[in-house]
């Protein structure tokens, strides 16, 4: 994959800014980097207090759909909430379900079956719904493109409301105006209307959950307060459901971020000491990257009743069998991902689908749930967009596709909407379902649709700070931490050396998966420095620099003059109580 580097230009008083607010002028650049300028917007992000979270009765239809929800908590009618088997599906399940409860409504979740039921609700859950004596359905992280399904719940006699964030179908006329698609619903809540006046619509489902149940509290007599019980839950799905990390989202995660390492929540507390984390020193990677594939684990390979189950578990000691299950679930899925991502890469080379703009991979025999997975890493290698499409139960084929910055996924799918019988999704991401025999000519008319240059698929690498060795200190990389959380829209910082060389280097770990070196700068600086890459490639990058028999005396212990650059992290390793700073090398050339 091609690669160009580049180095943020951006121009302010970095030393005035720092002195202002008391940071590095290396931490001054990388806030300005990332947008954010004149001295009020740099103290919101530097403190992300409650007091920047928008007013919740600002969303279309929250005070309508609330008051029609207290009414029927009054009147003690039933109420089901019908959620989604993701990260976000989930905890938007929980924060609705806890919340109803909470204002003393006999609710009850459903999320729908990934295999059997498919993406959000569907006629069958309906009719169940109303088998059951259910009054009011409730919505959250989908039904805003189910306008058949709701039209067909409304003729039932049931009360509808929708909480939702995703995209607002639409189709377009022949002169290309949009015209946009509002499922029949009581009420619906989505900031992506286009008439909602909502200022931040990036909202994940959980936060629109979220927020709805504030103003239902205010309807039903709680204190709003009571609602930061469940903020850890909202920056848990922010960050899982990969939504951009600024304004707003940004607050909520840091508010959540802080709330869960406090957090006395039976399930969260037994998964996190289930992955053998530290409460205190959670991250927003941690979310994303470690306690978020165990909750979409089970909506994966077997169902997200568990995890929600695990979220509203009052007993640790219970919690703590299911966050076992969770994990050992997560581990199921990586090994059948690894061999997923291998097929892919196998038939994307042998028939040529790599020269495609859009990449469509049929894997018949994978599991439809690691679609989206294979599909990202599949995206990740090739940096285009990629379709992953697999045999359905119903016959048809099912799919998801993970996009790059140049191209809307949703948008581009909205152009092939005949060939399909259900998608949705972002620009970022999509799912999809179609007939099997549709899928070739999908293929087709991605690609023909496609306005995609070889410019689009480079990688950009943005480097905030050029930045010798010898700069780096524990004082700053601890500072670094207030840039925090990091995630899509708030890149974690990109620093960069060149004419690096190394002194020496050795393969280290229990796998021998970590190559560990220690480099020189130009400047004198002295630092160890750590990859976790294909070592492979990385020791071949230098035979091509040098030789075989430089590299073979690197790896005795004899430093070389080859000379080199990298993007990197800079850290702390601590260990047996010591601490020493290094680097952690992410791009080299």
């Amino acid at each position: 994959m091609k690669e160009k580097w580049f180095v943020s230009a951006k121009k302010a008083d970095f030393q005035a800014i720092g002195q202002r607010f008391g940071i590095d002028q290396v931490t001054a650049r990388i806030i300005i980097n990332r947008g954010i300028t004149g001295e009020e917007a740099i103290a919101a992000y530097l403190s992300c207090s409650r007091q920047q979270l928008h007013d919740p009765h600002l969303l279309k239809d929250a005070e309508k759909g609330a008051a029609i929800l207290a009414r029927k908590i009054r009147e003690g009618k039933k109420i089901r909430i019908i959620g989604d088997y993701d990260i976000d599906g989930v905890n938007a399940s929980y924060i609705l379900t806890a919340g109803l409860r909470a204002c003393g409504a006999p609710a009850d979740p459903v999320i729908p079956d990934r295999v059997h039921d498919g993406y959000g609700i569907n006629e069958r859950i309906i009719a169940k719904a109303a088998e059951d004596g259910v009054d009011t359905i409730l919505t959250c992280d989908n039904g805003i493109s189910a306008y058949s399904e709701i039209e067909f719940a409304k003729r039932l006699g049931l009360t509808v409301i929708v909480t939702d964030h995703h995209e607002v179908p639409f189709t377009v006329s022949d002169t290309g105006e949009k015209a946009y698609r509002i499922p029949p619903a009581d009420a619906v809540i989505n900031p992506k209307q286009e008439d909602c006046g909502y200022p931040y619509p990036g909202l994940c489902g959980a936060a629109v959950a979220w927020k709805f149940i504030q103003v239902l509290y205010e309807q039903m007599g709680i204190e709003t307060e009571r609602s930061f019980d469940m903020i850890a839950h909202v920056a848990f799905a922010t960050v899982g459901d990969v939504m951009e990390l600024t304004g707003e989202n940004r607050t909520l995660v840091r508010l959540g971020l802080d709330a869960i390492r406090k957090t006395d929540n039976p399930g969260l507390l037994a998964l996190i000491r289930q992955n053998k984390l530290e409460q205190e020193k959670i991250k927003s990677w941690h979310f994303g990257f470690v306690l978020g594939p165990c909750i979409n684990a089970s909506g994966r390979l077997d169902t997200a009743r568990r995890s929600l189950q695990l979220l509203l578990e009052p007993s640790l000691e219970q919690a703590s069998v299911l966050a076992k299950e969770l994990v050992e679930l997560n581990d199921r899925r990586k090994g059948l991902t690894l061999q997923g991502i291998e097929q892919a890469r196998s038939i994307i080379e042998e028939q040529g689908i790599y020269k495609d703009s859009v990449m469509v991979v049929y894997l018949p025999q994978c599991h439809e749930s690691l679609a989206g997975i294979i599909a990202g890493r599949i995206r990740e290698i090739y940096h285009k967009p990629v379709f992953v499409l697999t045999d359905a139960e119903d016959g048809g084929v099912k799919g998801s596709g993970r996009s790059i910055e140049a191209y809307s996924m949703y948008e581009e799918m909205s152009r092939c909407a005949p060939l399909m019988t259900k998608f949705g999704g972002h620009p970022m991401a999509a799912g999809l379902s179609m007939k099997r025999e549709n899928a070739q000519r999908f293929r087709q008319e991605l690609n023909a649709c496609a306005s995609l240059t070889e410019e689009d698929f480079i990688e950009k690498i943005h480097i905030d700070v050029p930045m010798p060795l010898s700069y780096i200190s524990a004082r700053l990389i601890r500072e670094l931490e207030c840039l925090e959380p990091f995630g899509k829209g708030n890149e974690k910082p990109v620093f960069a050396v060149r004419d690096l060389h190394p002194v020496r280097a050795n393969i280290v770990g229990r796998n021998k998966n970590v190559l560990k070196l220690s480099v020189e700068d130009g400047a004198g600086g002295l630092m160890d420095a750590v990859y976790f890459g294909d070592i492979d490639a990385f020791l071949e990058f230098l035979r091509e620099k040098s030789s075989e028999s430089a590299v073979k005396a690197l790896m005795r212990g004899a430093p070389q003059d080859i000379r080199f650059s990298v993007t990197y992290d800079p850290s702390i390793d601590a260990y047996m109580g010591r601490e020493r700073v290094q680097i952690i090398i992410r791009h080299y050339c």
